[in-house]
C-alpha cells in the first residue's frame, strides 16, 4: 500500500492540521496498541515528549488510544528521544512513542514509534499500523481497558545511563562548558549531567514556554552558543536540538563543528582503541567527501546510505557496525544507544578532550571539508524535470567535469516539489559552475 501518514521519521506536520490532529493521534495510539497487543498478557507503552505546547494534546490523545486497546501507558514527561528508545527496552515495553518534531519550529509536531528492541519501527510495521488506522479498530472489553501513570524517575534513569558513556574515573573538572538545549527536551538533563561530571556549566535555551523550542537557539542556530562560548571564555559549547537526538559542537574560538567532524573524531578514536566495528563508519550521501578521503587515508571505510538516520541505523544493524550518523548531527553509537543521541555524542567528544589535554579547536577540525554547494530548485505540476533530456545531459556533463575531484548528488525532495542539486569539489569555482548549470537546466525544464 502507498503510505500517507508515515514519512522518513514517523508522522509529522503542523499541529492541529492533518495528519497532526488530536483525532489522528488517538487513532494512531489505538492502531499501534492493536498492532502490538496480540494476546491477553499485560502490554505496556512508554510515551515521551518534548516541550511544545501541542505535545500535551498529543500525549493525552495517544494515551486514550492506547488504553482503549488494553495497553498500559507509562508517561515519561519531557525527555530526549534517545531516552524513549532506551526506556522502551529497559522497562520491557512493547512499544515506545516520542512526540516531537525534532529541530522544527513549535507549530510543528510529530510522532515517532520505537519497537520493543528500542529501535525505530521498520517501514513494514509502520505500513501495517497505517492500514489499521484506516480501518475499524478492535477495542478492548471494558474490563480490559488499560491504565496510565506517570513515571517520576524517567529522566533520572536516562541521566545515569548517559553518564556511562563518559570515560570511567575521569571528570570534567576545570572545564567550562556552554550547553544550548534549544528550550527542548534536554533542558534539565544535559546541564545536570555535565555538572554532575564536574564541569562548570553555562546553560542556554533552558527556559521552555511551549513556543520557544528551537527559536534562535540549539543546533539549528549554533551562533547563539558560539556567542556564549566567546563571551564567557568557555572551553567548548554543545548545541542540541529540540528532542536532543542531534548535536553541533563549538570550539573555544566560537567555530562550529558539524556531525561530519564529530563522527570523524569518534571514528579515529575508536579505531585507535580497537572499538570501531569492521573499521567502518556509516554515513549518508550528504556527508562531506573530505571525511571519506580522511578515513580512507587511515585505512577506514565509509559506507553511505540514503538521507535519514533510520537508514543509517538499518545499515549499521545489517552490517554489524557500531558508529554512524549524519552531517546534521545525528550520531548513532550502538554500543550505547539505538538512535541518535546528542548528549552522549558530546560526552564522547568531552572524553577525548579530557584524555588528550588538547583544546576543542585542535580536536574538532579532524579534516578539511571539500567545498560543498546545495541549490534547491522548485518545480511545478508539469512532471518530473529529472526525466528531461536536457537535464540528463547537464548532469552527465557535470559528472564528467568533476570526474575524480568531486561528486554530484541530484535528488527530489520527499516532502516538497523541489529538486536538490548538491555538489562537492576541491575546486570551488568549478563546483559553482557545474551546480549552476544543472540548476539552470532543471529550472528550464520545470
Amino acid at each position: 500500500m502507498t503510505r500517507k501518514l508515515f514519512g522518513t521519521d514517523g508522522v509529522r506536520g503542523r499541529a492541529n492540521s492533518y495528519p497532526m490532529t488530536a483525532d489522528m493521534a488517538l487513532k494512531l495510539g489505538a492502531a499501534a496498541g492493536r498492532y502490538f497487543r496480540r494476546d491477553q498478557k499485560e502490554h505496556r507503552v512508554v510515551i515521551g515528549k518534548d516541550t511544545r505546547r501541542s505535545s500535551y494534546m498529543f500525549e493525552y490523545a495517544m494515551t486514550g488510544g492506547f488504553t482503549s486497546t488494553g495497553m498500559n501507558v507509562f508517561l515519561l514527561g519531557p525527555v530526549p528521544t534517545p531516552a524513549v528508545g532506551m526506556l522502551t527496552r529497559s522497562m520491557r515495553a512493547d512499544v515506545g512513542v516520542m512526540i516531537s518534531a525534532s529541530h522544527n519550529p513549535h507549530h510543528d509536531n510529530g510522532i515517532k514509534f520505537f519497537g520493543p528492541d528500542g529501535y525505530k519501527l521498520s517501514d513494514a510495521a509502520e505500513a501495517e499500523i497505517e492500514e489499521l488506522v484506516m480501518g475499524e479498530i478492535d477495542l478492548a472489553r471494558p474490563e480490559n481497558i488499560g491504565n496510565a501513570k506517570r513515571i517520576d524517575d524517567a529522566l533520572g534513569r536516562y541521566m545515569e545511563f548517559a553518564k556511562t558513556a563518559f570515560p570511567r574515573q575521569r571528570l570534567l573538572e576545570g572545564l567550562k562548558v556552554v550547553v544550548d538545549c534549544a528550550n527542548g527536551a534536554a533542558y534539565k538533563a544535559a546541564p545536570m549531567v555535565l555538572w554532575e561530571l564536574g564541569a562548570e556549566v553555562i546553560p542556554v535555551g533552558v527556559s521552555p514556554n511551549g513556543f520557544n523550542i528551537n527559536d534562535g537557539c540549539g543546533s539549528t542556530h549554533p551562533e547563539t552558543a558560539a556567542q556564549a562560548v566567546v563571551a564567557n571564555g568557555a572551553d567548548v559549547g554543545i548545541c542540541l536540538d529540540g528532542d536532543a537526538d542531534r548535536v553541533m559542537l563549538i570550539d573555544e574560538k566560537g567555530r562550529v563543528a558539524d556531525g561530519d567532524q564529530i563522527m570523524g573524531l569518534i571514528a579515529q578514536q575508536w579505531s585507535a582503541s580497537g572499538r570501531l566495528a569492521h573499521d567502518t563508519l556509516v554515513a549518508t550521501v550528504m556527508s562531506n567527501m573530505g571525511l571519506e578521503r580522511h578515513l580512507e587515508g587511515r585505512g577506514l571505510t565509509m559506507l553511505r546510505t540514503n538521507v535519514g538516520d533510520r537508514y543509517v541505523v538499518e545499515a549499521m544493524r545489517k552490517g554489524g557496525f557500531n558508529l554512524g550518523g549524519e552531517q546534521s548531527g545525528h550520531i548513532v553509537m550502538r554500543d550505547y544507544v539505538t538512535t541518535g543521541d546528542g548528549l552522549i555524542a558530546a560526552l564522547q567528544f568531552l572524553g577525548a578532550l579530557v584524555q588528550s589535554g588538547k583544546t576543542a579547536s585542535a580536536l574538532s577540525r579532524v579534516f578539511e571539508p571539500y567545498p560543498q554547494l546545495l541549490e534547491n530548485v522548485r518545480y511545478g505540476d508539469g512532471g518530473d524535470p529529472l526525466l528531461d533530456a536536457s537535464v540528463k545531459q547537464a548532469i552527465a556533463d557535470g559528472e564528467a567535469a568533476l570526474a575524480s575531484s568531486g561528486r554530484l548528488l541530484i535528488r527530489k525532495s520527499g516532502t516538497e516539489p523541489l529538486v536538490r542539486v548538491m555538489g562537492e569539489c576541491e575546486d570551488a569555482g568549478l563546483l559553482k559552475q557545474v551546480v549552476g548549470d544543472i540548476s539552470a537546466a532543471v529550472r528550464a525544464a520545470a
